[in-house]
């Protein structure tokens, strides 16, 4: 499915987490995107950015990503999204949220993916 709006991209993504296929995550980035899946750590590329969603996949449970605010100029677009994932760890309730701010970037048939996905942007241990 194509994101034909940049500010869409979050609820793909959380649909695309919630079905638990990776390949539906990847189809979101470009080839040579960074992705911050954690306070200071980077993936590079989708072979990178692989690994690091495979580990988010891991945690299971479900995903609401609600888009707060979409900048865009031209073909570049500048978001924040408040994410939640909702699970289970031990038998017990867990619950993960944080900020983004992503930058994505429209492609030649009019459809948006990521280039820069910073899921912690809210956490100030950020370097």
């Amino acid at each position: 499915m194509a994101i034909l709006a940049p500010q869409a991209i979050n609820q793909a993504f959380a649909d695309a987490y919630n079905s638990g296929d990776v390949h539906q995550l990847l189809k979101l980035y470009e080839p040579g995107a960074v992705l911050a899946p954690q306070p200071s750590q980077r993936a590079h590329g989708l072979k990178d950015i692989e690994q690091s969603l495979r580990g988010l996949l891991s945690l299971g449970g479900t995903m609401q990503s609600v888009n707060q605010y979409c900048i865009q100029s031209g073909g570049i677009a500048l978001l924040q999204a408040e994410w939640t994932i909702s699970t289970e760890k031990d038998g017990a309730p867990l619950i993960m949220s944080s900020r983004t701010a992503e930058v994505v970037r429209q492609q030649a048939d009019g459809s948006w993916l990521y280039l820069i996905d910073h899921a912690f942007a809210n956490d100030d241990r950020i370097a």
